[in-house]
């Protein structure tokens, strides 16, 4: 049984290697994450390394450009793990010095102005706990309040109740996707942004075979969720950030409401943060970490995340395979149980939409063994993995980046080839990629859905059900 749901791996030194890649992927990553909050230099390196096994594997490999947005981060540290003593003081200032156990800098003058006495501070996504003991202009005393506390370079800052607007794209972020662009990322990650402006305004400025994942962080965001949903085509639950903002007993029930919202709005969505923080120093897995990856996929995920475990941590490959065996045994159960999954979706008098569904159900034979999505944007093969049907799905693009962009997706196997030029021109296609597919067997059926007239995205109005060796 090979597993519907994917995962994605954030690259750090503990898979840079050609072999860990390689081995990686072999246990279950179907997609790298490079996160632009942190020095990004030689990365291009590395991806070229996964286009290399990419290539040999004949497996299409997503990578995601997570950028920065507007959070929060403390500057350099002279060294790792900086211990800061429990009633410690601690300052936070404007100058370039690099920091050490008695200061750091606070590079953000605006939120300067806004922190007054009394203030907590969380630093390292809500690990360490500050409070504001005094403010001059240049300067913020606080006082630590958390025991061993150690501080590392560039880790975020939250302040809770100090809302932060963020309608626009920082320039670090309009470089960032420039240089994603030029390395050749699929998807782009939007982080910490409020409402959909950020995601229209990438939008303008993306190729159009980019896709857009909203991270949903804070309060904000959830305010004006139908509209990111609709405007993002997909979005990532960041888990660490949103449990700081709203409240970490908050944080299951949002989760399931958003998974629920996003297969409405037939979008995929990603669930991230601490899924396996204890394998960051651990070769095995809590019982409560398993849960939380079963729970994510029993509620609908199409992806799940992994941070440090893969980046920094010293078991990355132990941790992927755990995370694929959970995914297996719990896919295995939801296949038993079907009934009890049923997704609804909202079709809004689309017409695609409403042609696409009737796919699940036909889907559903089990003689029916894959169903052929020819997408030259990709539209279709969303629409199609959002619907989780029993069959397998195979998108078929002449566009290799939008072959990479529907990998992220539930279910989806996506083929390079070129476009058909006519009805005989796709069945030809069709039946040729089939004759390569070792599970479609003769007598097998397989749905094939295209748009007519082809070439031209977002059409598909056609459905046909093909009986193989007919």
């Amino acid at each position: 049984m090979e597993k519907k749901a994917k995962i994605i791996a954030t690259l750090g030194p503990s898979i840079y290697s050609e072999n860990k890649l390689n081995k990686i992927i072999n246990v279950g990553v179907d997609a790298f994450r490079v996160n632009f909050s942190h020095d990004t230099k030689g990365i291009n390196k590395i991806i070229s390394k996964i286009r290399k096994i990419e290539k040999y594997k004949k497996k299409h490999i997503p990578i995601i450009a997570d950028l920065q947005g507007i959070k929060l981060r403390i500057g350099k540290l002279k060294s790792k793990n900086i211990k800061i003593k429990f009633n410690q003081k601690y300052i936070f200032d404007n100058k370039n010095n690099i920091g050490d156990n008695t200061r750091v800098k606070f590079p953000f003058p605006s939120i300067f102005k806004k922190i007054k006495k009394g203030n907590k501070i969380l630093i390292d996504d809500g690990k360490f706990i500050f409070i504001v003991l005094k403010k001059k202009s240049n300067q913020i005393i606080l006082k630590c309040k958390s025991m061993n506390c150690l501080l590392n370079s560039n880790k975020s800052v939250h302040i809770p109740k100090i809302d932060i607007p963020f309608n626009k794209l920082t320039l670090k972020d309009r470089r960032d996707i420039k240089e994603a662009t030029r390395l050749g990322c699929n998807w782009i990650a939007l982080s910490y942004l409020q409402n959909e402006k950020i995601i229209l305004e990438a939008r303008r400025i993306l190729r159009k075979d980019i896709g857009i994942i909203a991270k949903i962080e804070n309060k904000l965001a959830l305010r004006n969720i139908t509209k990111i949903i609709k405007a993002a085509d997909s979005i990532m639950i960041a888990r660490g950030d949103l449990a700081i903002d709203i409240g970490h007993s908050e944080v299951p029930k949002v989760q399931l409401s958003l998974i629920k919202k996003c297969s409405q709005f037939s979008k995929s969505v990603i669930v991230a943060t601490q899924m396996l923080e204890s394998m960051i120093e651990n070769s095995t897995a809590t019982r409560a970490e398993i849960n939380d990856i079963a729970t994510a996929i029993f509620q609908g995920a199409d992806t799940v995340m992994l941070s440090a475990e893969a980046a920094i941590g010293k078991f990355p490959i132990q941790a992927v395979s755990t995370m694929s065996k959970t995914i297996l045994s719990t896919e295995k159960y939801k296949k038993e149980h079907i009934e009890d999954f049923i997704n609804s979706i909202i079709t809004n008098k689309d017409p695609v939409k409403s042609i696409l569904l009737s796919v699940k159900d036909i889907a559903y034979n089990p003689n029916v063994k894959a169903i052929i999505v020819f997408s030259n944007s990709g539209k279709s093969a969303k629409l199609v993995s959002a619907m989780r049907p029993a069959a397998k799905i195979v998108t078929i693009s002449p566009n290799i980046n939008i072959c990479r962009q529907v990998s992220l997706l539930w279910g989806v196997q996506s083929i390079n080839s070129r476009d058909a030029n006519g009805w005989k021109d796709m069945m030809s296609i069709s039946k040729e990629i089939i004759r390569k597919l070792k599970f479609i067997k003769k007598n097998d059926f397989v749905i094939i859905t295209a748009g007519l007239p082809f070439g031209k995205a977002g059409m598909t109005n056609m459905i046909r059900l093909y009986k193989v060796g007919s």
